[in-house]
């Protein structure tokens, strides 16, 4: 019988496939998200065949689509009683600036306001679990500055400053939620993998990363340790608790950035549309 019931966007390559590997040979049910159908099912049959364990299932959606993502987040409690992790992987950097169909900047939406949504929405699943565990993936390149009034950089967009803003707003949320889930039995922590030698890593840098096995270990540690089961509101490093930048820190830069976002996926969050 498995132990946790364990849902890994972006895990159809790098960090997130091995942490689904390494957590499926640990006997827990898997949950594989991606975007592109065929890649998931092969990342199902792929971890099924590894670890030989048949509880790994796949579901499909689309990040640039919010209405995709609420759509998952239905799925998944009509099929489940209890989702004991969550842990938000999936992330790009987006050279260019480009917009979804929700009118966002792509990497803003994929890296920050999907899993927002995704997350708030599930929160019912994890709190039908024993000790439910909402895990962020940050960076250490996370930005040490906001500006609260162009959070989508749309007056000098970069992608790699785009990514690194992502990955602030990632703590930030991380921080807030963990307040608001306190005296729950859901914890909310982040962490930075390392620099890993993923397709990602690869595709902006060129492969000077540690291999995908070491980013996992975080990923793991945080997902099914009973180390952490008490901790909540942490950022990560090394499987140690670390220090974000300065304003990750900032209580009034969390709500402000908390409201913010309400006001604009709010109609994707079933307790408020």
């Amino acid at each position: 019988m498995s132990d946790k019931k364990i849902l890994i966007t972006g895990a159809t390559d790098g960090i997130g496939k091995e942490t689904a590997r390494r957590l499926a040979m640990d006997n827990h049910e898997i949950i594989i998200h991606g975007r592109n159908s065929n890649r998931v099912q092969s990342a199902v049959s792929t971890i099924k065949q590894e670890s030989g364990n048949e509880n790994v299932f796949g579901e499909v959606a689309d990040f640039t689509s919010l209405k995709e993502v609420k759509r998952l987040s239905l799925k998944l409690k009509s099929s489940y009683d209890a989702l004991d992790v969550l842990l938000n992987n999936a992330a790009i950097i987006n050279q260019d600036y480009e917009t979804t169909v929700d009118g966002f900047e792509k990497t803003f939406q994929v890296n920050y306001l999907a899993p927002f949504v995704l997350t708030n929405n599930v929160l019912t699943l994890l709190k039908g679990a024993v000790q439910g565990r909402i895990v962020n993936i940050a960076s250490m390149v996370h930005s040490n500055n906001i500006n609260l009034d162009d959070l989508q950089l749309k007056q000098n967009y970069s992608g790699l400053e785009a990514y690194s803003a992502t990955k602030l707003y990632n703590i930030l949320f991380t921080f807030k939620m963990a307040r608001l889930l306190v005296g729950s039995t859901i914890t909310c922590n982040c962490f930075h993998p390392g620099v890993i030698n993923t397709k990602l890593l690869r595709n902006n840098f060129g492969s000077i990363g540690g291999a995908t096995s070491e980013g996992a270990d975080n990923s793991v540690y945080l997902a099914a340790d009973a180390a952490v089961s008490n901790i909540s509101g942490k950022y990560f490093r090394n499987s140690r608790v670390a220090s974000p930048a300065q304003i990750a820190e900032d209580k009034k830069v969390q709500d402000t950035l908390w409201n913010k976002t309400l006001s604009w996926v709010g109609n994707y969050l079933e307790d408020y549309s």
